[in-house]
């Protein structure tokens, strides 16, 4: 195993240096018009009113909501909280950053498709710092900043780069989709109440749509901008962004890829069922098969660009499904809502932050290529 001196290590992004993009790319100072550092510097997004106002009006929204109705008795919720057991409280944190390894991954294949040899360590450190952004600033623009990131510390092209996140995307929507269904078939077998019926209908539906999509861009894509007035420049950020969607996926890597798709969404899961289980709430009945159904529904509304990690979506959906489907009383579903999203959005927060704040990624000062077999 041998690594050359210039396989990976990128010029700062402040320096005059343009690194030569690998396959003929535009060369990232003719991208850097497409995003701007400025546009995406975390500190100054929140400062906007914008982002403040995502963050707050939701939190306030869900509070009203919650005082409102007399089924949730919030003066219960300090002692169900208090009470949970801190090894299980501590197994659940676990498994949940068990994920980041698997996407870190995922991530490094995908990219090492398209040319650059990633890291599986770099790719970890820059999809949690996409993690960060995502939980602090609305409108998914973690996806964006990861592919930034990536593209100021090596020679990948911005537009290729975001459609290995794009393509990583598609693959966490099959598996939520596919793997809740699954759920939810062995969680209702008994019968399936006429509520899941529907997010049934809309999840095949939705799949259907997804391949078709794809499908219709894997073959038509540039042909249909060509037949438009639109511009040379689109014209070949579209060229690369479909070669990191389509380069980044082969027939070889793809089963390993889904298996790893597989696990990281079970971590997911598992994660709300050890939450459940700290708890102790001798009412609740939610099984395996349950918090995989209730955790992958959450997740699908992460997607909601409106707010940070789809904060106030997220949490009126998850309670919404334990009261309404499973008979969970309002003040435990509160609970392990709140439990579960202290653990996958505030503990990213906190860990995020000093991770952001010693991270050189965010400088740009360049990642180093895995070695590659002789």
């Amino acid at each position: 195993m041998t690594e050359s001196a210039d396989s990976g290590a990128a010029p700062p992004a402040d320096s005059g240096a343009a690194p030569p993009d690998d396959r003929g790319a535009t060369p990232p100072d003719a991208e850097d018009s497409e995003v701007r550092a400025d546009q995406l510097s975390l500190t100054r997004r929140l400062r906007q009113p914008r982002t403040i106002i995502s963050i707050v009006l939701p939190i306030v929204l869900l509070v009203l909501f919650v005082r409102s109705l007399p089924g949730f008795k919030l003066e219960e919720l300090p002692d169900k909280i208090l009470g949970a057991n801190p090894l299980l409280l501590l197994a659940a944190f676990v498994i949940f950053y068990a994920g980041f390894p698997l996407r870190g991954v995922r991530w490094a294949i995908l990219v090492q498709k398209t040319g650059f040899a990633l890291r599986v360590r770099d790719a970890i450190e820059i999809i949690f710092l996409s993690w960060l952004v995502n939980c602090l600033v609305p409108a998914k623009l973690g996806d964006v900043y990861r592919a930034y990131l990536l593209k100021i510390n090596s020679s990948v092209s911005l537009s290729r780069t975001i459609g290995t996140v794009f393509i990583e995307r598609i693959l966490d929507l099959f598996a939520i989709v596919t793997l809740g269904l699954a759920a939810g078939f062995v969680s209702f077998r008994s019968g399936l109440p006429g509520d899941v019926q529907v997010v049934f209908a809309i999840g095949i539906a939705f799949v259907l749509v997804l391949a078709g999509g794809l499908m219709t861009m894997r073959n038509f894509g540039r042909r249909i901008l060509t037949t438009l007035p639109t511009p040379h420049r689109i014209i070949e950020f579209y060229d690369r962004f479909e070669e990191g969607v389509f380069g980044s996926i082969g027939l070889r890597a793809l089963p390993r890829l889904v298996v790893i798709t597989g696990f990281i969404w079970a971590t997911e899961a598992m994660r709300l069922y050890f939450v459940v289980q700290a708890l102790g709430l001798p009412e609740v009945h939610l099984g395996i098969s349950g918090a995989f159904f209730v955790a992958l529904a959450a997740s699908l509304l992460t997607a909601v660009p409106l707010t940070p990690a789809g904060i106030g979506f997220v949490e009126t959906g998850v309670v919404g499904l334990l009261t309404v489907v499973y008979g969970v009383s309002e003040t435990d579903a509160l609970a392990i809502t709140l439990v579960d999203r202290a653990i996958s959005v505030l503990s990213i927060i906190a860990i995020g932050s000093v991770v952001y704040a010693l991270s050189s990624k965010r400088r740009g000062l360049g990642v180093q290529a895995a070695p590659t077999p002789a």
